[in-house]
């Protein structure tokens, strides 16, 4: 007997056999998400355990071609010239779709203000700068906007928010286009910069007069106000499942790689500002065990992951997207 239980003590000083870590990092859209899914799926198999650092788009590339992580993350599709240099090919899985939304802080206004794709790339430009401006009230009739300076937020970090955002402005504005463009950094023309979504939600809650570009999600889970955005078919949308999902629905046909924007996409219910958001994944793991168990928790996320979707905001993909991303996953070991 005193045997048996010395050989049981053992037994549990000793860390459980076959513990697989995996460590990726990016993109704060998705993170919620994300954060999520890898627990539930830790809780299916508590031999997996997933890592996972929220610190923007561009570290997220930057740490997937440098190979010092299993999987990347971002909003921004990769470039062709940041997909020569690595060394083993690399696969943009898409996740989900979410929405950026131009959230607020104006003392004393509560209702959900109509934004016009020119408003927003002109206040993004530095061109309107009073939220009394004649452009935004023909916008709001009704809405009593105070005589208060914009203050404009911006992410400091390299980003994907700013990826679709900017991506955004660059098919709406043509001085955006040629004065900015889009990138996951840019050289804002106008205002102060916070660190990941996290870091732009809390400035907008802090500051008199701010807006800024955040997540949806953020919006939500912060209480901040958020506006809708008038879209090509000409009406004024707020983001949703439904609006995001039907922005997915413009995409007639899919590029083999995944990298496709929705930005402004057609459509009298599509949200204008919508994004697919995409994992990084290497086709060829570091270590053979690691990319078995990469490709199965893709399988997973792409079955079961997208019914916890709608809880946090985020739209689905759609099932013809599904099942290209099914095919894909083949490629990962």
């Amino acid at each position: 007997m005193l045997r048996r239980i010395a050989l049981l003590c053992i037994a549990l000083a000793v860390p459980a056999l076959g513990q697989t870590t995996l460590n990726g990092a990016g993109a704060t859209f998705p993170y919620p998400m994300y954060s999520k899914w890898f627990s539930d799926y830790h809780k299916l198999h508590p031999d997996i355990e997933i890592n996972y650092q929220s610190i923007g788009s561009g570290g997220g590339i930057r740490q997937v071609l440098a190979g010092t992580v299993d999987f990347g993350a971002s909003d921004g599709p990769m470039t062709d010239e940041q997909l020569k240099e690595a060394k083993i090919k690399i696969l943009h899985i898409p996740t989900v779709l979410g929405a950026d939304v131009p959230a607020y802080n104006i003392p004393g206004v509560t209702q959900e203000l109509k934004f016009t794709p020119d408003v927003l790339a002109d206040i993004f430009l530095g061109k309107i700068n009073s939220w009394n401006d004649a452009r935004i009230t023909k916008a709001n009739p009704g809405v009593n906007l105070p005589n208060q300076p914009i203050l404009v937020i911006h992410r400091s970090d390299g980003s994907g928010t700013t990826y679709i955002w900017t991506d955004y402005l660059s098919k709406v504005s043509p001085e955006w286009q040629s004065q900015v463009g889009k990138g996951t950094s840019v050289k804002w023309p106008v205002g102060l910069g916070g660190k990941g979504n996290e870091g732009v939600a809390g400035l907008i809650r802090q500051m008199q007069g701010a807006i800024g570009y955040i997540e949806l999600i953020y919006a939500v889970k912060n209480n901040i106000t958020y506006g809708s955005v008038r879209n090509q078919g000409g009406e004024f949308v707020k983001a949703s499942l439904d609006s995001v999902t039907a922005a997915a629905a413009s995409v007639k046909n899919m590029p083999a790689d995944f990298r496709v924007s929705i930005t402004d996409a057609p459509g009298k219910d599509a949200y204008p500002i919508s994004s697919f958001t995409w994992l990084l994944i290497p086709t060829q793991a570091k270590e053979q065990a690691k990319g078995k168990i990469i490709a199965a928790f893709l399988t997973w996320m792409v079955n079961d992951g997208q019914k916890l979707t709608a809880d946090l905001s985020y739209a689905p993909l759609p099932a013809s997207v599904a099942a290209k991303v099914k095919d894909t996953i083949k490629q990962v070991h």
